[in-house]
């Protein structure tokens, strides 16, 4: 039997609600969709709060968005609603968030840029699907433009090399320049600033002139495209690069009264058209693609794809492989001991899976596992002594695709205990965090201490490694000619909080 699932997504420049019948199959189909302008995003890129007019008008759209999903039987307590870059930006959003909860019943939740960058990834891979071309192996971008930051997706050979929520959009360049005044040369010179500040570490993760697939999402390329571009597939379009910088010429051209009556748009949205487009056309400028697809698709379907795949499904096994290869990608920029990180992240999943049934973690916390396992001495950047905080440090302060905010705190958590004399349980800023990540750090980092000892020497000396666990000890045995001295020593040394979590204590034979 069809199940319909709601998605109200609050942004810069309006709210707009998505209504989707999901099948037996974990397909799924629009059936219906609202969308009503509201400018949060001037308020918050201007005072920095979100106005008492327009708290009043988001309240009255959510409350006819409330009436809408009653028809289809669904309450505000079923309904996913998320929040963008202007609430996330706002001094107020408490008050703001606990008026609508009051209000009309709705529970927001303000995703940070990478959590946007998740659910746009899930979005633009379940789109291209229709596709017939190889994309796998090649490097690509994904952008989507916003009314107050500009999402970005770095694929390499397939493989998640960096994703970035950069604070330039619409909105935020309408209000920072004030139009009125400025002109289409000011609008470009800002934006090539930017993009001149942002090169160098996007060029970090992915040499950008190696670039063949350019995805593009949102209103502005869609419009190119319908103008100038040879449709694909259903939301799918194909435009020339030359194309499209001539479609971006062509609406230098107009006035916002003249876009609006052309596109028949809204007239909010005509003002920022040529805003938009000249942000694509100069990140496209980085690349040499010859042609940029573009995706009628968006975080509201991300979402809807989120809340019904099947965790064990073939897109939950690629979506925490890019999530594995953003952590990888990290560990290269700082100059990592790779075979070391590897090793580690082997051994502690072997370890994790040997104790699964009696964890309590499901693989959302595997995965947790293996990119602190990877991340855990990237500190050894800025200093080899007590490396274990800078890692903390780097990892907490860095961009790691799929990684929702906690999660990345939790990752931090775990590569800062992972040596040293300190345990989680001594620490008062580890007593703040929830009980719930408190326990996965525990034993998580229990697991990776122990895996983290068995390669001491960073020289992989164990192979053919055997885990095993017996009455109340654990079983490691390995077949090796090295001697395994260090590795004994420090087992010795950091076992001791493996034994405090879990009861085992560990033999190395």
């Amino acid at each position: 039997m069809a199940t319909p699932e709601a998605v109200i997504e609050i942004g810069s420049i309006g709210i707009r609600l998505l209504v989707a019948e999901v099948k037996d199959n974990d397909e799924w189909e629009v059936i219906d969709f609202s969308e009503l302008p509201v400018a949060l995003g001037r308020d918050v890129f201007t005072t920095g709060s979100i106005s008492r007019a327009n708290l009043l008008l988001i309240l009255q759209i959510l409350q006819r968005f409330k009436e809408q999903l009653a028809s289809w039987a669904i309450t505000p307590e079923q309904t996913h609603v998320i929040a963008t870059s202007a609430l996330r930006e706002a001094k107020n959003p408490d008050p703001i968030l606990d008026r609508i909860l009051t209000k009309t019943g709705f529970k927001v939740k303000v995703i940070d840029g990478i959590e946007e960058n998740r659910l746009m990834y899930l979005a633009v891979t379940n789109k291209i699907k229709a596709l017939s071309r190889k994309t796998t192996d090649e490097d690509a971008i994904i952008l989507e433009v916003g009314g107050g930051s500009t999402e970005m997706m770095l694929i390499k050979k397939g493989k998640m090399a960096g994703a970035h929520s950069l604070k330039i959009g619409t909105i935020r360049i309408e209000q920072n320049l004030n139009l009125s005044v400025a002109t289409t040369d000011d609008i470009r010179r800002y934006i090539q600033q930017f993009i001149l500040n942002t090169k160098g570490s996007l060029n970090e993760d992915l040499d950008l002139t190696t670039v063949k697939q350019f995805y593009s999402v949102g209103g502005e390329p869609r419009l190119a495209a319908l103008t100038y571009g040879k449709k694909l597939s259903d939301g799918i379009w194909e435009i020339d690069r030359e194309e499209f910088e001539k479609f971006v010429k062509e609406v230098q051209t107009y006035s916002t009264e003249e876009i609006v009556a052309k596109f028949n748009i809204e007239f909010n949205e005509a003002s920022q058209l040529y805003i938009g487009l000249s942000i694509y056309e100069m990140f496209i400028q980085l690349t040499n693609v010859n042609k940029i697809i573009v995706l009628e698709t968006n975080i509201r379907d991300g979402a809807i794809i989120s809340k019904i795949s099947n965790p064990s499904s073939e897109l939950q096994t690629e979506f925490y492989s890019q999530i594995t290869a953003s952590a990888i990608n990290l560990l290269r920029k700082y100059h990592g001991d790779m075979e070391h990180a590897l090793y580690v992240r082997d051994i502690s999943l072997m370890i994790f899976d040997t104790l699964k049934d009696e964890l309590a973690l499901d693989d959302r916390a595997r995965m947790l596992l293996e990119v602190a396992s990877i991340l855990h001495d990237i500190g050894m950047f800025i200093r080899l002594g007590d490396h274990q905080k800078h890692s903390e440090y780097i990892i907490q302060n860095s961009e790691i695709f799929g990684l929702r905010k906690n999660e990345n705190t939790i990752v931090s958590q775990i590569s800062r205990y992972h040596r040293g004399s300190i345990l989680p349980q001594d620490d008062e800023h580890f007593a703040m965090l929830p009980r719930g990540d408190r326990m996965i750090i525990l034993k998580l980092t229990s697991i990776l201490r122990i895996a983290d000892a068995l390669d001491r020497a960073h020289s992989q000396k164990l192979k053919n490694l055997f885990i095993s666990k017996q009455n109340d000890t654990l079983f490691i045995t390995s077949r090796t000619k090295h001697n395994i001295v260090l590795e004994k020593q420090a087992l010795a040394e950091k076992s001791n909080m493996f034994e405090y979590v879990f009861g085992y204590r560990i033999i190395l034979s």
